[in-house]
């Protein structure tokens, strides 16, 4: 039905996650019969989000990226109120704000990044194992969160961690959790609700 350039835009916006043929059409159009400084500031804005968006140096978790040539560092690990001495370690950005939304966590994050998956080729040196250990020896960090998702690759991932931290951050790791099973076996800590994500929280268990 369109061709050329607007075209083009649908075939772009269907490549986001969640964003169907329709949904695609839907936003074009919005963008062409709405206030034109709508297209333009959200056209600017993506285009230099990659220049001005990075990862936390601390957390991989994202952030503003600095004029002055400074690493950037996230408003959670800038926030002197955070225990340092608890590390929630998730798989994704998104796992960490479904985590914040529940208001329960004191403590600060590390995020991986990708979970170990064979099938995918991710094997345990596609994980950031080193950062995480010189995070957690710096600032000694007495107890780490496990809260990758219950899912195959999450529930192996939390397996090597464990594996892991119990022999390399030994003696810093006084105690190692994992969230508890309020979050569906299977599912995506982005999806569950803050109620829900508080309560596997709060009842995480000895990993």
């Amino acid at each position: 039905m369109f061709q050329g350039r607007l075209q083009r835009l649908l075939a772009l916006l269907a490549r986001l996650p969640g964003v169907g043929e329709k949904t695609a059409q839907r936003y074009a159009l919005h963008l062409l019969a709405a206030d034109e400084s709508l297209s333009r500031e959200l056209g600017a804005e993506i285009a230099q989000l990659r220049d001005r968006v990075a990862p936390c140096n601390r957390c991989n978790n994202l952030a503003d990226r600095p004029t002055d040539g400074r690493l950037p560092v996230c408003d959670v690990c800038a926030d002197s109120k955070r225990d340092g001495a608890i590390l929630c370690v998730v798989a994704r950005v998104q796992d960490l704000l479904a985590i914040e939304r529940a208001a329960t966590m004191r403590g600060r994050y590390f995020v991986l990044g990708r979970l170990l998956s064979p099938l995918e080729g991710v094997g345990p040196d596609e994980l950031p194992m080193d950062k995480l250990l010189a995070l957690i020896r710096s600032e000694s960090v007495r107890e780490v969160i496990v809260a990758t998702p219950p899912s195959v690759d999450g529930e192996a991932t939390a397996l090597f961690l464990k594996q892991e931290l119990a022999t390399r951050a030994l003696p810093h790791v006084a105690k190692l959790t994992r969230i508890a099973s309020g979050v569906p076996h299977g599912g995506d800590l982005e999806y569950a609700d803050p109620i829900t994500m508080g309560r596997a929280l709060a009842g995480r268990q000895e990993l």
